[in-house]
């Protein structure tokens, strides 16, 4: 039996919930595809109408602006990656094998998930890779993280830095260093693989090198009484 995973997302995100119907299914998987394939300045409700066989006025009855599509698509993200956290490391009694293992999660690259046959997660993490920040790099972000639309980031976050804190309570910056390893993983990966000399990876495209490069990294900072 094949099985579907569903996220619950903000209703303040949508006007129209688009996981309760075909038409909205639609629209997340085809606007994964063309903001993957344009860019998110390039991409249109005009665009993505012609794409699925509808109007514009059908897709403005989900999504108020094609800004809050971004933030809905990219805050589903973070909540598929933090059940993807959880699952792989809910058997592991070690915080360090723990943390080792969210590392490789988050530098390696994505395979579109069997679950969810309206998201294709793999063109969805290229796209948060390359887009994400402009989720919430607006002149906007007060009022929007006031209505918590940016909650799974957060939680993601806080499920990386209550890990780290388990490695070491003393650690003063847990959610400081949880961010950054998120972060980190997106950009270094991109720079692997489209402007290398931005790293000492070259253009060897090894997920196994940026993991490394992020362990070195963040157990240096847990534990620098134990470098050599």
């Amino acid at each position: 039996m094949e099985l579907t995973l569903q996220i619950r997302m903000n209703e303040k995100l949508f006007l129209r919930n688009p996981e309760e119907t075909e038409l909205g299914r639609e629209i997340l998987l085809h606007s994964i595809v063309l903001i993957h394939k344009t860019g998110f300045e390039l991409f249109t409700f005009k665009k993505l109408a012609e794409k699925i066989g509808t109007t514009e006025a059908g897709i403005y009855r989900y999504f108020e602006n094609k800004h809050r599509l971004l933030v809905y698509i990219v805050s589903w993200y973070w909540s598929w990656l933090e059940y993807k956290v959880m699952v792989h490391t809910n058997n592991i009694k070690s915080p360090e094998i723990k943390l080792k293992k969210i590392i490789q999660i988050l530098a390696t690259e994505v395979k579109d998930d069997v679950q969810t046959t309206h998201v294709d997660e793999r063109l969805l993490h290229e796209i948060v890779r390359m887009e994400g920040a402009k989720a919430y790099l607006t002149r906007h972000v007060t009022e929007d993280n006031k209505q918590r639309l940016f909650k799974p980031y957060k939680d993601l976050c806080g499920t990386i830095a209550a890990i780290i804190q388990e490695c070491n309570p003393k650690y003063k910056y847990p959610r400081s260093l949880s961010s950054t390893i998120i972060e980190m993983a997106h950009y270094q990966n991109f720079f692997m693989r489209n402007l290398p000399s931005l790293t000492d990876f070259g253009n060897i495209k090894d997920d196994g090198k940026v993991i490394g490069f992020l362990e070195n990294l963040v157990f240096a900072s847990l534990y620098p009484l134990k470098r050599k």
